[in-house]
């Protein structure tokens, strides 16, 4: 099986990092490796990331940036880390708790017969935290629609941030053209393999609201998603697939 390293970006996490770090590495996952990436947190989520690190060397590497720099940036960021330390397969999840660890050996094992695994809230068998509000419901089902009707996209949970990705097929994208933040950054990224004709496979989760803290959402990222979808095909429309 592929060597796995999981890219967790954080900002104000310090209540929860310690445990999901316990929780990932009391997986069956042999040789995990972890690159969290800490914009700046107030609340000491960076200090406390290394001394994780200290606790597990070799096993987390900490990548600290000045400020509240978005999701889409720390992604590629830590892709970038993971690539260039020799990583197999490179996954990304929320720090939250919102993306459980339990799934990711499974995921590893499905990479083998594809280039990229999402965890889907929207395939048959997935399913969202019981105490999300109607409202919350619907804005996260229409923004997958939006963006799947406007994309043509075949995944069903573009939005969603569990993921695990073939070294192979990260290394062929263009991830340096990538400047989405918010969770639009995950449609841009499906968009885009999608585009280059990379299989991906859709695995039912659970998705359980944050323990502890503050959901990062905002107007502006909402906004930010609306309107950039509609800029991705003109983004990339000179890209196409090399696959046979």
């Amino acid at each position: 099986m592929r060597q796995l390293t999981v890219v967790i970006p954080t900002y104000n996490e310090a209540e929860n990092l310690p445990s999901l770090v316990d929780d990932l590495f009391a997986t069956s996952i042999s040789n995990l490796k972890l690159i969290i990436v800490d914009d700046g947190s107030p609340d000491g989520t960076g200090q406390l990331a290394e001394e994780l690190a200290d606790r597990l060397p070799g096993k987390l590497t900490v990548v600290h940036r000045a400020g509240k720099m978005g999701l889409g940036s720390a992604y590629i960021l830590g892709f970038g880390v993971a690539l260039s330390e020799g990583a197999e397969a490179v996954g990304q999840m929320d720090a939250d708790f919102s993306h459980s660890p339990s799934y990711l050996p499974d995921f590893l094992a499905k990479l083998e017969n594809w280039d990229a695994v999402f965890g889907s809230r929207y395939v048959e068998g997935g399913r969202v935290d019981e105490r999300w509000s109607a409202g919350r419901v619907f804005l996260s089902k229409f923004g997958n629609t939006y963006a799947r009707v406007i994309l043509r996209l075949q995944v069903r949970d573009s939005t969603g941030g569990y993921r695990i990705w073939r070294s192979e097929t990260l290394s062929g994208m263009p991830l340096k053209r990538i400047r989405s933040e918010g969770y639009v950054f995950q449609v841009e990224m499906a968009y885009l393999a999608q585009k280059l004709g990379f299989k991906i496979s859709e695995q039912p989760i659970y998705f359980e609201d944050r323990r502890i803290g503050q959901s990062k959402m905002s107007l502006k990222i909402q906004l930010e998603a609306a309107l950039r979808v509609w800029l991705l095909p003109y983004f990339y429309r000179g890209l196409h697939s090399n696959r046979a």
